[in-house]
């Protein structure tokens, strides 16, 4: 069962002696043996979870049983920065090998060693036991207790658990399964800056028929004495020379159609545009013919 912060201080307190590193319980790992599963958490929030393999011997600190301990752990060193995945430790140095996933009739350390140290008394050899957090090129058994004590990772996990985990995590190895933890939403760039993706969109705000009246102001009025100038203008007077210089047009021909129409009937539109081309050719040569008497 996964304990609070407050206990885990207060084991580190009682255990302080047996710890070198500085101490970082903002970051935390949390081992299932149950579940051959690994999680990372951060500020208490789940950041990701990876298979693993404890050991095939059961659980224990004893020497001599090849068996992985339990409870509060350390990280007290770190061992391969930027090293190739795969790469082949032997007592903690490089080779010069480099293994792939599942190499036949190889078991060795690869790619990262993360070392732990005990913080409890069910677990104060760790450290010269040499239990790590290790890759391992038998890939196939991940997920079982197949190590010999350690935690075993897949080469890309542990390398990716390794730039994650600072000197000082803690880490807690339980045989029950992993407590149901949230995991931590991802963030999101947005132009201006990085906003957390958990922040719930609001829908846009309704907009009622009163706040409608608010926004759109009423059309201005017409003033009474402007419509009243408007109306009141008499018509251009037309001069003899100009009217001397128009044609009389000939009234345009009106169709029987037209005249078929009954004067209660709406007209067309076509129908209203003859009809004032008519009088206005009328008016015209009325015009011009009162000009010439």
């Amino acid at each position: 069962m996964l304990r609070p912060v407050a206990l885990i201080l207060s084991v580190i307190s009682a255990t302080s002696a047996f710890a070198v590193a500085p101490l970082d319980t903002s970051n935390q790992v949390v081992i299932s043996v149950r579940d051959q599963k690994l999680v990372l958490l951060r500020n208490g929030s789940k950041v990701a979870t990876y298979p693993i393999s404890t050991s095939m011997f059961g659980l224990g600190d004893a020497w001599g049983r090849m068996t992985t301990p339990l409870g509060y752990l350390a990280v007290e060193k770190k061992i391969g920065d930027n090293v190739p995945v795969g790469a082949v430790f032997h007592k903690r140095r490089l080779t010069g090998e480099v293994l792939q996933p599942n190499a036949p009739g190889r078991d060795p350390i690869t790619t990262r060693i993360i070392w732990l140290r005990g913080l409890e008394s069910q677990n104060a050899h760790a450290f010269q036991r040499c239990i790590y957090i290790h890759g391992t090129p038998e890939e196939n058994k991940i997920g079982r207790p197949a190590s010999y004590g350690c935690i075993r990772m897949k080469s890309k996990d542990v390398a990716e658990l390794y730039d994650q985990l600072p000197v000082g995590a803690v880490v807690q190895i339980i045989p029950d399964r992993l407590p149901k933890i949230e995991k931590t939403k991802p963030r999101q760039e947005m132009s201006g800056g990085v906003v957390a993706s958990n922040i719930t969109p609001q829908p846009p705000p309704q907009i009622t028929a009163t706040k409608v009246a608010k926004v759109m102001p009423p059309p201005p009025e017409i003033a009474a004495a402007t419509v009243a100038k408007v109306t009141q203008q008499e018509p251009p007077q037309i001069t003899a020379t100009k009217a001397a210089n128009v044609t009389p047009q000939p009234p345009p021909q009106i169709s029987a159609a037209m005249l078929a129409v009954p004067p209660s009937s709406s007209l067309s539109l076509e129908q209203m545009r003859t009809a004032g081309a008519l009088a206005g050719a009328r008016q015209k040569a009325k015009l011009a013919a009162n000009k010439r008497l």
